[in-house]
C-alpha cells in the first residue's frame, strides 16, 4: 500500500512538473509574441520572421526553412576572391560551378557559338544573371536574346560573376583571372560598396565581407575552439527554424540570439594582424569628408583598372550602379518594413554622381537609380533585392531591359524585329 502511494505521489509530481513546464513555455511564447508585436508594430507569424531574417539571396542558398545549414556553411575560401560557394555535402550548393559561382562553368577558350558577357557584382548581380528555373536562362540573357543581335550574330551567353556580399575589388580580380576568354564584362554594384564609404568605419575600401572571416579559421577570435562552438550554435539556430519550432516566436528569439556573433575584442590569433591590414591612417579617418573622398577614389580606381584590363583583353566593358530603395522609389508599406533605415540615400546619390564623372574619361559608367521611379507597387522584397518568383520579377525585368538597352545603344547592336 505504501509502495502504491509513493508511486502515485511520484506520478503526481511528474505530472505537475510537466504541467508547470507547459505553462512556462506557453507563458514564454506569449511574452515573446507580445514583445515582437510591440517591436514591429504588428503581429507577424513566426515562420515569416524566420524567413525574413534572411534576405532572398540567402534564402535561395540555404532554403526557406528545410535545412539547418547556415549561409556561411555553404561558403568556401578562395585564394584570390576571398570566398565562393561549394557543392560538398551536407551544405553545398548544387548550382555552384567549378570555381564556386552559381551557374554555367566559365570558358577556358573563346566560345565561337556564343557572344559571352561576364556580369560581375554582388547578390543582385547574381540574381539577375543566374539560372533560376529549369529550361529558362537568366533575366538579362533572355532580355538580350529576345531583343538584340550580338556583334557576331551568335546568341548571347551571360556568365554569372556575382555573389552575395561581394564588392570591389572582387569584380576586378574575377575579370583578371577569368576574363580573357569572354567578349564583354559588365558590373552591377554600388550597394555593398557604399557600406564601406560611410564615415566612422575607418577601414580600407578593400575589406571583404564578413563571410571572409567565417571561412578563415586562422583569424577566429579564440582559435579553432571558438570556430567549432560558433558552428555548433549556428546549427542549433538553423534547426530552430525548421519543423514545429519554426512556428514559435520564442524559438525565433532564441535562434536570433544564437546566430548573433559577439564582437571580436581583437585578442584572438591573427586578429591584430588582420585589423592592421584593413585599417587606414588617422590623417584620412579623422575627417569624414576626407575619408569619403578617399573611399570613393578607391571605388573609382577599380572601375578604371577594370576598364583598362578589358581594353587590353580586347573586350567591351560597362559599369552599372544599381538602384536602391533609399533613392528615387516611392516605397510601399511592405518595402518600408524591409528597409527601415533610408539614411544612406543621400550618401549613395553622391557616390553615384562622382562615379559618373568617369564618363569624361570615356569609361562607360551608367546609373540605374531612376529605373523604379514610376513604380508604385512593391518592387523590393528586402533591403536591396527585387521580389522574384522564379522568372517572374517586375524589378529584375525592368533592370535587365535598361541594361540591355544601354549596352545595345552604346555598342551599336542591332534590334531584332518584334512580332
Amino acid at each position: 500500500m505504501a509502495k502504491k502511494t509513493a508511486t502515485r505521489q511520484t506520478g503526481l509530481k511528474v505530472a505537475a512538473l510537466c504541467i508547470g513546464l507547459v505553462v512556462a513555455l506557453a507563458g514564454l511564447e506569449i511574452l515573446s509574441t507580445a514583445w515582437l508585436t510591440i517591436r514591429d508594430g504588428r503581429y507577424t507569424p513566426a515562420r515569416e520572421l524566420f524567413a525574413t531574417s534572411r534576405n532572398t539571396y540567402i534564402q535561395d542558398i540555404t532554403g526557406s526553412g528545410g535545412s539547418n545549414c547556415r549561409y556561411v556553411d555553404t561558403m568556401f575560401p578562395h585564394p584570390y576572391l576571398a570566398f565562393v560557394h561549394h557543392r560538398d555535402d551536407p551544405c553545398g550548393v548544387p548550382s555552384a560551378n567549378d570555381i564556386g559561382m552559381l551557374g554555367d562553368n566559365y570558358p577556358v577558350a573563346r566560345n565561337p557559338d556564343r557572344y559571352v558577357i561576364l556580369l560581375a557584382g554582388g547578390s543582385v548581380a547574381s540574381q539577375i544573371s543566374q539560372l533560376v528555373q529549369p529550361g529558362r536562362r537568366s533575366f538579362i540573357e533572355e532580355e538580350l536574346n529576345r531583343h538584340y543581335v550580338s556583334p557576331t550574330g551568335k546568341p548571347f551567353l551571360v556568365l554569372n560573376g556575382g555573389l552575395g556580399a561581394w564588392k570591389q575589388p572582387q569584380q576586378l580580380i574575377l575579370l583578371a583571372i577569368y576574363g580573357d576568354f569572354i567578349d564583354a564584362v559588365v558590373t552591377l554594384d554600388g550597394y555593398n560598396e557604399q557600406h564601406l564609404i560611410q564615415p566612422g568605419l575607418k577601414v580600407r575600401f578593400e575589406m571583404p565581407g564578413a563571410n571572409y572571416l567565417g571561412v578563415n579559421p586562422i583569424i577566429a577570435k579564440d582559435g579553432f575552439g571558438s570556430l567549432a562552438m560558433s558552428w555548433f550554435l549556428g546549427r542549433i539556430s538553423g534547426w530552430l527554424g525548421t519543423g514545429l519550432t519554426s512556428h514559435s516566436h520564442a524559438a525565433y528569439l532564441l535562434a536570433s540570439a544564437l546566430a548573433s556573433k559577439p564582437a571580436d575584442d581583437g585578442s584572438g590569433f591573427g586578429a591584430k594582424t588582420y585589423s592592421e591590414m584593413m585599417s587606414l591612417p588617422s590623417n584620412i579617418t579623422n575627417s569624414a569628408s576626407t575619408y569619403m573622398d578617399w573611399q570613393i577614389a578607391q571605388y573609382a580606381k577599380y572601375i578604371r583598372v577594370m576598364d583598362v584590363t578589358a581594353r587590353d583583353f580586347g573586350i567591351k566593358s560597362m559599369f552599372f550602379l544599381q538602384p536602391v530603395p533609399a533613392v528615387d522609389k516611392t516605397l510601399t508599406p511592405e518595402e518600408s518594413r524591409g528597409t527601415p533605415d533610408l539614411r544612406y540615400g543621400e550618401r549613395y546619390t553622391e557616390i553615384v554622381r562622382r562615379l559618373l564623372a568617369l564618363r569624361e574619361r570615356n569609361i562607360e559608367v551608367r546609373s540605374l537609380l531612376d529605373v523604379f521611379r514610376d513604380e508604385k507597387e512593391t518592387i523590393y522584397s528586402d533591403d536591396i533585392h527585387p521580389k522574384r518568383d522564379l522568372m517572374d520579377s517586375r524589378g529584375y525585368s525592368l533592370m535587365a531591359a535598361r541594361m540591355a538597352q544601354e549596352m545595345a545603344g552604346t555598342w551599336g547592336w542591332r534590334t531584332k524585329p518584334q512580332q
